[in-house]
């Protein structure tokens, strides 16, 4: 209560996912190959985003998407490193794996046009001095590998666990995600691989009947996962006054909210009451 004995009338605000949603699929895939040209045109077809991870350094072995299509064919989409020469990077020293990251950014980036922000980690190699490394090298996120077979946030965007492989549980996961509901938690399904595993295992039909089942739904945001580090990360720099009434937007994007159960959008530098 205040000084004059009145309970505040505190509401209760959730973040959103763009547009009000509480969902949110991404997808990552690694190394560049040409099977990612078919993998491309399914995510197309059915608005699913995706984040492909390149070795800038590799662009000519192992039947591999040249350097001069990728801004061509990933458009929409996002190119991540995945390092230079995709080496076991907690086994190299510290100085040589800054050196494989700068370098797969510098020349992703001179044939992509926009700065590269995010990295697969090769091999799934990483460790606590890696990690600390990363945002000295412009890298907002890295991308572990396995699955945790759960929808939610991560707490350390330098450890980003994927939900899972496509080839461990995705059908039945995806099922599970799409009938979330409980609009007091934000989800998000991350799915990870190798497009060329398609080929390998001859089941291209799960990828893509994963894709129609979950394309074109209005409660997911389909999401590259720069996008979603940087929209979470943005959405925490919205701040609101102690009765919960008004939020200030420093940002430059919009932010959504869900304010005692009516979803509000915050605009870019909108200071917004209620």
């Amino acid at each position: 209560m205040d000084l004059y004995g009145n309970q505040p009338k505190l509401g209760v605000i959730y973040t959103c996912f763009p547009g009000g949603r509480h969902k949110a699929l991404t997808m990552s895939y690694d190394d560049g190959r040409e099977e990612d040209r078919r993998l491309v045109r399914l995510f197309n077809r059915y608005g699913i985003k995706g984040t492909f991870n390149i070795n800038a350094g590799l662009k000519q072995e192992g039947r591999r998407i040249p350097l001069e299509e990728m801004r061509e064919l990933y458009k929409g989409h996002e190119v991540a490193c995945h390092t230079f020469q995709h080496p076991t990077i907690a086994r190299c020293p510290i100085d040589q794996t800054a050196w494989q990251i700068l370098w797969d950014r510098r020349l992703l980036e001179e044939h992509l046009g926009y700065p590269v922000r995010g990295l697969a980690y090769p091999n799934g190699s990483y460790d606590e001095e890696i990690c600390r490394l990363l945002p000295s090298l412009g890298i907002r996120y890295g991308r572990t590998v396995g699955s945790t077979d759960k929808f939610e946030i991560p707490s350390d965007f330098t450890r980003w666990t994927a939900t899972c492989h496509h080839n461990h549980r995705l059908l039945e996961l995806g099922e599970e995600f799409a009938a979330l509901y409980k609009r007091q938690y934000l989800y998000l399904m991350y799915v990870w691989g190798h497009s060329y595993e398609f080929t390998d295992r001859n089941n291209w039909e799960l990828m893509e009947t994963f894709c129609e089942r979950m394309g074109g739904r209005e409660d997911i945001w389909y999401a590259t996962n720069i996008q979603i580090a940087d929209y979470l990360e943005a959405a925490r720099r919205v701040f609101f006054d102690v009765d919960g009434t008004m939020a200030v937007n420093p940002n430059a994007c919009s932010i959504w909210f869900d304010i005692d159960g009516r979803i509000t959008e915050v605009k870019g530098g909108e200071t917004l009451r209620w």
